[in-house]
């Protein structure tokens, strides 16, 4: 059991157990992302659902075989997440070995848990919508691959490369469709009428052994799904298995984790990271820690995965950097305007520190028109393609504004500037991810917003300096 899971000690626990048969009915796997609590919480479908107990990944029976390539009734998987790094990081792995099995079945499950946002069990009282096709041409696309044949790795024929070539085309389509449907279809939030039509589930007879309800990113939960919820956790039906992860328990409301048994999932060393990388993705080029500017403390796995984004955060960083230091700027001229002849230490502070990051990459000095700032912006960005990209670069605006504020004891005006910008961010991604607002939109209103806030703020209530900048 929970071979697959690398790196990862806080497993021993969960598998003494299950070995026990004092696993509880509802669990709750916390930790940093990509620390193995997606797979893992797979993992424990397939054992809960095995013929014979015990039994390693590769069990036989068909049970297992469905849980492998993810088309087992008896798992329900529900919650807000990005998809496109990792399903592009599949398609590279099996791009570098179409021959090898293992590749093309990490390349499917990357794409059904993609899918299985879309089971019927969830979307049975609403329609797919706009992105119904997408979801239909995905199916389609998966069962070409799974029929497809290898590319001949022994001989130079035509045969051989003309196998090798459709498939690159079949996996070049799965990786259109699933950008787009995760761009189109896939929430912040996790929908009060997912949860209950999961409840509704839950207490139908299984298909095989057992069930398992997944709910990813549980603290993204509706209030009304909070409650809703809660009402499973109370009494949950014998033969499921309710499963919640999240980041931090402290992000859940006390009376569901008062319901749950807690599995702690700890940071991954580099060593541990490099050799998932090189086992799961198949990538034997790995070596040292990532240093990409601005990549935070995310690991090595976070890194690699955002390698494969449209944009690179070596990218989104300068760009993310020329978006304040521009904002900055206009700001300055925004206050000029109002006839003060000084500009708040901290809006120096963020034009000094970012526009010389934006400057090294080659984006230039800061520019003060919001149109002509935005088109640059989403140019570069490649119109942020997906929705991760989006929410990565805002996440990239923040980092920036902490790194700006560097004293080691918070003045007024930082807090009232990080107060205002993460109210703004959260406003922004809320109007891409929920309302499904354009992010050329979002942006200028991010932009409009944070100058008219900051200006707003009264030069006198901040530490200022003279000059402006």
């Amino acid at each position: 059991m929970f071979e697959n899971i690398l790196g990862q000690p806080g497993i021993f626990q969960l598998t003494r157990d299950i070995s026990a048969g004092v696993l509880a009915p509802s669990l709750l796997f916390f930790g940093p992302p990509a620390s193995g609590k997606g797979t893992a919480a797979l993992e424990l479908a397939r054992v809960l659902s095995c013929e014979n107990p015990g039994v390693p990944w590769n069990c036989s029976c068909a049970a297992c075989f469905h849980h492998r390539t993810l088309t087992n009734p008896d798992i329900l998987l529900l919650g807000s997440r990005h998809f496109s790094a990792e399903i592009a990081a599949a398609a590279a792995a099996f791009d570098r070995e179409p021959e090898a099995v293992s590749a093309r079945l990490f390349f499917i499950r990357s794409v059904r848990k993609l899918l299985a946002r879309f089971s019927p069990v969830l979307w049975e009282d609403d329609p797919l919508g706009n992105f119904k096709e997408y979801v239909l041409a995905l199916e389609e696309n998966l069962d070409e691959l799974a029929i497809a044949a290898p590319p001949d790795q022994t001989a130079d024929s035509e045969g051989g490369k003309a196998r090798g070539d459709a498939l690159k085309k079949i996996n070049a389509r799965i990786l259109s469709n699933a950008l787009k449907l995760e761009a189109e279809g896939i929430s912040e939030t996790v929908p009060v009428s997912h949860i209950r039509r999961a409840a509704y589930w839950s207490r139908l007879a299984p298909a095989g052994k057992h069930k398992l309800l997944i709910i990813e990113n549980a603290d993204r939960m509706q209030e009304s799904a909070r409650n809703s919820i809660l009402k499973i956790l109370e009494e949950p039906p014998r033969t499921v298995t309710i499963l919640l992860t999240c980041a931090r328990p402290e992000s859940l409301i006390p009376t569901i984790v008062s319901r749950l048994r807690p599995y702690r999932f700890f940071p991954r060393d580099a060593a541990a990271e490099g050799e998932v990388i090189r086992r799961v993705f198949r990538d034997v080029r790995i070596g040292e820690k990532n240093s990409v500017p601005g990549s935070g403390d995310g690991g090595l796995i976070t890194a690699y995965l955002d390698s494969f984004l449209p944009v690179t955060m070596e990218k989104l960083y300068p760009l993310a950097a020329f978006f304040i230091a521009s904002l900055a700027a206009s700001t300055v001229v925004g206050l000029r305007e109002r006839g003060f002849s000084v500009s708040p230490q901290e809006l120096v502070a963020l034009g000094k520190f970012t526009a010389p990051i934006a400057e090294q990459g080659n984006l230039g000095r800061p520019v003060t028109d919001t149109k002509n700032l935005i088109s640059r912006v989403l140019e570069e960005a490649g119109n942020f393609e997906t929705l991760e990209l989006f929410s990565r670069f805002l996440g990239q605006l923040l980092s920036l504004l902490s790194e700006s504020f560097k004293g080691e004891t918070p003045q007024p005006g930082e807090i009232a500037y990080r107060d205002i910008w993460k109210s703004r961010i959260r406003d922004a991604e809320g109007a891409v991810r929920i309302f499904n607002q354009k992010a050329a939109l979002a942006l200028e209103r991010l932009f409009t917003e944070l100058k008219r806030e900051m200006i707003e703020l009264h030069p006198e209530t901040l530490i200022c300096v003279g000059g402006g900048m």
